[in-house]
């Protein structure tokens, strides 16, 4: 069997969805130790397409309310995710779907 350089391509529902059951939820929790600027670094570094100022928008959101979603998406990304912020010291939430 030869192998093919097609991409899989993820089979998609009416809603728009991949069929892959519901995206997992990246949360980050207010706590007393960050600062804005090192949350928003943190996500900025991390999250693909947050740059600096929409990090501190979260930064914002997250002291506002206590957490903030800032990404969501497939398990295995969202595991990454949310050990790396982890690792660059943000509280986080367990992820949920």
């Amino acid at each position: 069997m030869a192998a093919t350089d097609t991409p899989v391509r993820e089979r998609s529902t009416t809603d728009g969805s991949t069929g892959m059951g519901d995206p997992w939820r990246v949360i980050v929790k207010n706590d007393d130790h960050n600062t804005f600027e090192g949350v928003a670094f943190a996500l900025s570094r991390t999250i693909p397409r947050v740059d600096y100022e929409q990090g501190l928008r979260f930064a914002n959101r997250i002291h506002a309310s206590g957490q903030a979603m800032v990404w969501s998406g497939h398990k295995e990304l969202a595991e990454l995710y949310r050990e790396q912020l982890q690792g660059l010291g943000l509280t986080m939430a367990p992820l949920e779907q």
